[in-house]
């Protein structure tokens, strides 16, 4: 479908107006709803830059939603889902203009039982953990499995639809993994839409794709019990000592732990730099691992960094950050990123996936061939599987557009897996892999292709896939059907 500027423009004014009882936003705030964190990226800025919606809706309840989507499925106008956006390549920017639909105001927790809770897609997960968390005297309660670094402000929706892992994913595994998403209540982009219930593992069709093709209005996740996490920051001379103590400590199965990241040198210096609030909380020059783990696990964590070499620079109880309302997670995942661009704006990221049992070879091995190019930054992570490895967010001091390809490209020849965020299609970050079961999903939620229009490339290609699927060349986990 083309969306002519001009109609669409139309279009979303009638829209606007037919609908005057839904919030909706038309003034200066619409620059910042169009816009994510797609600016990490030199490459994203130059492409994405100049993108706007034509309106921003931002509806209260299911019927609201309703509402905006049989507009716009009738009128044919694009939409792109939004949660807060805190995600980092584009994938809440409209294309082609048309409607934002921010979520943010649809933010309740419907239930929480036996370790389970479902809630609307645009609760912030900080609102979530702290309700989750209200439990009686002397109870344990419960909190989300994984939250990404931007928790104070990223919703549940939006980790889902445009999210991989995070914190916690050293216990859990990334958002995918069996057990963590339970299922979804998705609504179909047609002038009478409906609401479908999946369950997983169909559920997760819709995930990580960025609301190209599918509509999440409800979440159940699963819980892990919540703990009172003592964070540490560890300081090595050495890079091998302290992968050494990362690893170690990220498999130790006797360690209850929610996050280890390490942060090679130069990182540490220029996080230093960027805010007071580590200032002086780590060794010039050394090699940092930010480190949460029950206070019961202190001493077996402080046995690892004895026998790695290391020395503990900072100790902060959970109390502590509680009262000071910061904590060391929000210079981990890509706020190490976000920090560090404060400091030197010509650095980007990539975004790697080791291969498990080779991890730490693999990240000793890019090391020495790139140098202080590449800074490394790891977060240790289950895989889907559960085997202990790592993800790398590694800053690049940006140089052209050809040597950051060749970087991903050097990695990739030693076995790492790189999800380009220097790209806007969704196949194109995964190294340009067609999921027919996403775009038969798509067929079934969003069969005008109005959602997040562009970003799929698969879409282009759905005659071709559906002729392959009668054909049987190609079997589907999902028919688009109901």
């Amino acid at each position: 479908m083309s969306f002519e500027p001009a109609h669409v423009q139309a279009a979303t004014a009638e829209v606007t107006r037919q609908l005057s009882a839904v919030e909706w936003i038309t003034d200066a705030r619409l620059e910042r709803l169009s816009q994510d964190y797609y600016w990490f990226s030199p490459v994203l800025k130059r492409q994405l830059q100049h993108l706007r919606a034509d309106a921003v809706a931002r509806p209260k309840t299911e019927d609201e939603i309703r509402a905006v989507v049989a507009a716009c499925a009738a009128a044919q106008l694009p939409i792109t889902v939004r949660g807060s956006g805190t995600g980092n390549y584009g994938q809440s920017m409209p294309l082609h203009g048309g409607v934002v639909l921010d979520l943010s105001a649809y933010n309740q927790l419907l239930w929480s039982r036996d370790g389970v809770a479902r809630a609307q897609a645009g609760i912030r997960m900080m609102d979530l953990d702290r309700q989750l968390q209200s439990a009686p005297e002397g109870a344990l309660g419960w909190e989300l499995r994984c939250v990404p670094s931007t928790f104070r402000a990223a919703t549940l929706g939006g980790l889902y639809g445009g999210g991989f892992g995070g914190i916690g994913s050293i216990n859990f595994g990334p958002l995918a993994s069996t057990g963590n998403v339970l299922g979804v209540r998705a609504m179909t982009i047609e002038p009478e839409p409906k609401a479908v219930e999946l369950r997983a593992p169909e559920a997760l069709l819709l995930h990580h794709v960025y609301g190209t093709n599918g509509l999440v209005l409800e979440l159940e996740v699963g819980l892990a019990p919540a703990h009172p996490w003592l964070e540490s920051i560890v300081c090595f001379g050495s890079f091998d000592a302290a992968i050494g103590f990362g690893d170690a400590l990220a498999s130790a199965p006797g360690v209850l732990k929610k996050s280890v990241t390490l942060l090679a040198a130069p990182i540490p210096d220029i996080l230093m730099k960027a805010t007071p609030l580590i200032a002086g909380q780590m060794e010039a020059g050394s090699h940092a691992v930010f480190v949460l783990v029950t206070p019961a696990s202190e001493p077996a964590m402080l046995q690892l960094v004895a026998e790695w070499g290391g020395r503990v620079t900072l100790r902060r109880t959970h109390e502590e950050a509680r009262r000071t309302n910061r904590t060391i997670l929000e210079y981990t995942w890509n706020h190490t990123t976000l920090h560090a661009l404060k400091v030197d704006k010509t650095l980007t990221y990539i975004q790697s996936g080791f291969e498990a049992g080779r991890h730490v070879e693999q990240a000793k091995a890019l090391r020495e061939q790139l140098g202080d190019e590449v800074l490394v930054h790891l977060e240790f992570i289950r895989t889907k599987e559960g085997a202990m490895n790592c993800s790398g967010l590694q800053l690049v001091r940006y140089s052209t557009d050809e040597r950051l390809n060749e970087i991903m490209q050097i990695h990739r020849d030693h076995g790492v897996y790189i999800a380009n965020p220097h790209v806007y299609i969704v196949e194109d970050g995964k190294q340009g892999q067609i999921n027919p079961d996403v775009v038969a999903t798509k067929m079934r939620f969003d069969p005008m292709g109005l959602l997040n229009p562009g970003k799929l490339r698969g879409w282009d290609e759905r005659e071709r896939i559906m002729a392959d699927v009668a054909a049987g060349r190609v079997s589907l986990a999902t028919l688009p059907r109901f």
